[in-house]
């Protein structure tokens, strides 16, 4: 008689005990299916945002490089009408007509002064001066990163809008992760919820053996994915 009752107490001890664990399971994996909710959610906001940053920073750098290769276009067809004035020059010159030598000269010297940038200015007395040492045509063109640096502004935001894009696709597959790992949450929650319907111990024990696994692989794989850029926890309550 005493071994019956110690075998029913004994029984009742355990599956006292067996509820306790999946009541502690289920409240854990309730939180960590919210914590991880909650951080795909940030990760998809971030995506979002760098994606919309990127595409406004690709569309600007492209405007940059249509009015970078419009000011390389207009320099070159100016360089083009003052070397053909400076031919006229010679020409004059050598003809020794003064007056028609002194109408080009002025002539060069305000499309210089007026029309050149600072940079192309540069770049035309580097020309002039390699002609002088070379004696050859040296063309402002030929200036090494001279012509780079037309579309230095523009390359810079199209790399910079290549890197918030590489962030965004980044944050897009941490958003998957976090949202793989809520997934398997909600099948550990599914298979404690259901374990509590069966009245063989050892199916129980089998069910919560699979929710344990799951809850297992679950959180070990979402501490492997990094948490969202700049995150930090205290700032939410800080506001």
């Amino acid at each position: 008689m005493e071994n019956g009752e110690t075998r029913i107490k004994t029984k009742k001890s355990r599956e006292e005990l067996l509820e306790l664990l999946v009541v502690i399971m289920l409240g854990v994996t309730a939180i960590l299916t919210a914590w991880s909710s909650w951080v795909s959610g940030l990760h998809g906001s971030n995506q979002a945002e760098n994606y919309t940053t990127s595409n406004n920073l690709s569309a600007e750098g492209n405007s940059e490089y249509n009015a970078a290769m419009q000011n390389l276009m207009q320099d070159m067809m100016l360089y083009n009408e003052v070397n053909g004035l400076m031919i006229d020059l010679h020409f004059a010159e050598s003809k020794r007509d003064a007056e028609e030598a002194e109408k080009i000269d002025w002539k060069i010297e305000e499309l210089i002064t007026g029309n050149m940038s600072d940079a192309m200015a540069d770049a035309f007395d580097w020309a002039m001066a390699e002609s002088a040492a070379t004696g050859e045509s040296v063309s402002p063109f030929d200036k090494e990163g001279f012509v780079d640096s037309y579309f230095e502004t523009a390359n810079d935001l199209i790399a910079e809008s290549d890197e918030l894009l590489a962030q965004g696709n980044w944050d897009n597959g941490n958003a998957d992760a976090y949202a793989l790992s809520t997934v398997i949450f909600s099948v550990v929650l599914f298979l404690l919820g259901i374990s509590g319907t069966f009245k063989s111990m050892r199916n129980k024990r089998l069910v919560l053996i699979v929710a344990g696994v799951a809850f297992v692989v679950g959180a070990v794989y979402m501490a492997s994915v990094p948490m969202p850029t700049g995150f930090n926890l205290s700032s939410f309550f800080s506001r």
